[in-house]
């Protein structure tokens, strides 16, 4: 079987959200040609999430261009050293170094309104005490997580949330692909969930071809699907 020179882009998804949160892209990605694959990722932790998401796009059958929206753009961090990856894209997320947490990236910066509005709960373990996760509060999650995002929309998602581990905010990545890989990324400029900062912070220091969205929610990729795809396009064309 041939490769396909075309990269395909895998699509994914970070905290709170669900793999339809790509909808929109998807199907702008489709009308263009570009294949795509928009896993589940299981929001269990940094190293856990990062090599599902790496056997993933070993699995592909030709070159991938790996996109993470949020906690997955620290996920293809690590995954992007799968050596069929040949280029990341960032959308309203978190660039990690190696060795570095989400909570030291976001600790250089003021807190977004999201550190106050998480809301915890416990998750069975086997053979371990319960652990913690966290979800946004559902009355604070339009303005947080989907504020450019119609209300009647933002209440299905507020209701609909996959929860984060917690301890995925202390781990630290063991790998940072863009220093070896070309990247892309998208700020949302109005992002109440991470601070814009961090995502600039973050593109800069991995030298990413950055787009900036002035007034984009953390949610971009529900809201604003063809910017967002045209960034991928851009990233599957130069790496094709």
């Amino acid at each position: 079987m041939t490769a396909s020179p075309t990269p395909t882009a895998v699509l994914v998804h970070g905290a709170f959200a669900d793999a339809a949160s790509w909808s929109g892209v998807i199907a702008e990605l489709q009308s263009h040609g570009i294949p795509v694959v928009a896993p589940p990722n299981p929001l269990r932790g940094l190293a856990a999430d990062a090599a599902h998401i790496a056997s993933v796009a070993s699995q592909i059958d030709g070159p991938v261009v790996l996109v993470g929206h949020s906690y997955g753009g620290a996920l293809i961090t690590v995954a992007g050293t799968a050596e069929n990856v040949v280029g990341l894209v960032y959308v309203a997320a978190y660039v990690l170094d190696e060795g570095e947490s989400l909570g030291e990236l976001q600790g250089r910066f003021p807190d977004s309104p999201l550190t106050s509005n998480l809301k915890q709960a416990t998750y069975p373990v086997e053979g371990a005490e319960p652990a913690v996760e966290v979800t946004i509060n559902p009355d604070a999650f339009p303005a947080v997580f989907a504020a450019d995002v119609p209300a009647t929309v933002t209440k299905v998602l507020a209701v609909a949330q996959r929860p984060l581990a917690a301890a995925a905010f202390t781990e630290t990545a063991s790998a940072a692909a863009w220093k070896t890989k070309p990247s892309w990324a998208l700020v949302a400029g109005a992002d109440q969930a991470i601070n814009p900062e961090v995502e600039r912070f973050g593109a800069k220091r991995a030298g990413a071809i950055v787009v900036e969205i002035e007034g984009a929610s953390h949610a971009v990729a529900v809201s604003r699907p063809k910017e967002v795809a045209d960034l991928i396009r851009d990233a599957v064309r130069a790496t094709s």
